[in-house]
């Protein structure tokens, strides 16, 4: 009985003492609130305005998990990251019932089905392309889907990892970014391209220039197949790259070639490349010193300067074009960019694909030049549209983020990323183990292929870069939907339209 009162007593001190603490916890926010100038809210309604600021910064979470539906939200909605896990998992995407998808949403693609496909035992298999027919070591690329531009700096090493034996196991590859080439790229053996950003992170000399020296020690990794020359990307075109100074790390500063302390601001453009002349004369240069073919990747502004492009590769000879010219939406992502950008600038790549591929075809390169695409194509029917608009190639960059395990936390430039994949703190990074992540790496770009193959089963063609716009309908706002070589229609020869 005096154990059980002694006990009481505790708890009720205890009570007291929290109490107390408690109190004088809101007398202290209270009278700092009060004084402090900077914010009003806070001023005018001490202690209970924190939580404004509490409930804004968990509205992120609290969308994504209870309020947004299934495709609301943005910028990818949760059907579409569901299906990526499910398919990093090796699970069924089959669905039940019926599609939840609204299919009377303006500009929604439907494919058409061919009234007899071929049998499952002619089932459409993709073959490999050739890119670069001119370098002294072309590249015969296995697949149409691949992983698109990821620094290391931006991600983190086991992301990196896991992303190239990943891709090695499916067969695709890894774009380096414009961060520079790491040994975790190179460890698992896949297929390279070597991006050149504005900085030449890993291919610069002491004043920032090109070094054909390091140039060709890149070369020299069989891996590495085609260099890509970065002009602009989707998030942020017209701006150079971004690395905040707290996720460069020693090892980092050391592949790119920078100092530690500070940001990592690329230029917006490459100084030396002031015209179209310019940067033909910059692409036959790194063609010839590696052997490797060589492209450029780009946003597109207007047709105007596509058609301006092409018509000086068009008034040159075919060595001087790019081997690949790689397309990327005004809706691309990031892990850092000012939102002006972000948001306004750049056409997005269901509006740029269809321009370029025509003025591509129109000037007769289609033969010369490979078209990859790229730009929140993270899904089968996206992949499948653009390659039926005119893409040889998809490159994908968040949708392989997704297999990796990403959240869409939206916190990749604040070096917190909660899964590892675009933080160098070591605390979120043991939660990636690469022996589990490259396996999902690999299971997604697989069930892509396999999927889009599907669909090219479906509406009748062998191969999926046979499909052409005439096997998808577009949804206009009255609520019929109409051939896609109809609205636009496309410079390829009447047979195949």
């Amino acid at each position: 009985m005096g154990f059980a009162m002694n006990a009481v007593e505790f708890l009720a001190v205890a009570f007291v003492f929290i109490l107390g603490a408690l109190t004088l916890a809101i007398i202290v926010l209270f009278c700092i609130d009060r004084l402090q100038t900077g914010d009003a809210i806070r001023r005018n309604y001490p202690v209970i305005g924190r939580f404004r600021h509490l409930f804004s910064q968990l509205g992120e979470f609290f969308r994504q998990y209870f309020f947004a539906m299934d495709r609301e939200e943005l910028p990818f909605n949760r059907a579409q990251r569901e299906w990526v896990a499910r398919a990093s998992e090796g699970e069924s995407n089959t669905v039940a019932f019926g599609s939840t998808r609204n299919l009377n949403v303006p500009g929604t693609p439907i494919f058409v089905n061919a009234p007899f496909p071929p049998l499952n035992d002619q089932y459409a298999k993709t073959e490999p392309l050739l890119i670069g027919p001119t370098a002294r070591v072309p590249f015969q690329a296995p697949s149409f889907f691949n992983i698109s531009g990821m620094s290391y700096g931006a991600i983190s090493k086991p992301a990196v990892q896991s992303l190239s034996r990943g891709a090695k196991e499916a067969g695709v590859w890894l774009n380096t970014g414009e961060g520079g080439l790491s040994p975790f790229h190179l460890e698992g053996g896949c297929d390279i391209v070597y991006q050149i950003g504005t900085a030449k992170y890993g291919v610069r000399n002491g004043e920032g220039g090109l070094s054909d020296d390091k140039l060709r020690e890149v070369a020299a990794h069989e891996t590495v197949r085609m260099f890509e020359i970065k002009l602009s990307q989707g998030a942020k075109p017209g701006k150079g790259g971004i690395l905040p100074a707290e996720k460069i790390t020693d090892e980092i500063a050391r592949i790119r070639g920078i100092e530690k302390g500070h940001d990592s601001q690329s230029p917006n453009r490459h100084p030396e490349v002031r015209s179209f002349d310019d940067l033909l004369d910059m692409i036959v240069h790194v063609r010839q010193v590696t052997g490797k073919p060589v492209g450029i990747k780009t946003v597109v502004g207007s047709e105007e300067v596509m058609r301006s492009l092409f018509e000086t590769i068009a008034g040159r000879s075919e060595d001087c074009a790019p081997d690949f010219i790689t397309i990327d939406g005004g809706e691309g992502g990031t892990g850092a960019a000012p939102m002006p950008l972000i948001d306004l600038v750049g056409m997005s790549v269901r509006e740029a694909l269809p321009v370029v591929a025509n003025l591509r075809d129109e000037l007769g390169l289609k033969d010369r030049i490979r078209l990859i695409t790229s730009g929140k194509l993270v899904n089968p029917s996206d992949v499948a549209w653009a390659l039926a608009v005119g893409a040889d190639f998809v490159a994908s960059a968040r949708g392989f983020m997704f297999s990796l395990g990403c959240i869409q936390a939206l916190k990749c430039n604040k070096n917190t990323c909660p899964t590892g994949i675009t933080t160098h703190d070591p605390r979120f990074q043991k939660g990636l183990v690469v022996e589990r992540k490259h396996k999902r790496v690999s299971r997604y770009a697989k069930a892509i292929i396999h999927e889009v193959e599907t669909i090219a089963h479906s509406v009748g063609v062998p191969e999926p870069r046979q499909m052409r716009r005439r096997h998808v309908r577009i949804m206009q706002d009255n609520g019929r939907s109409i051939p896609m070589n109809e609205i636009l229609p496309s410079y390829r020869t009447v047979s195949e339209t």
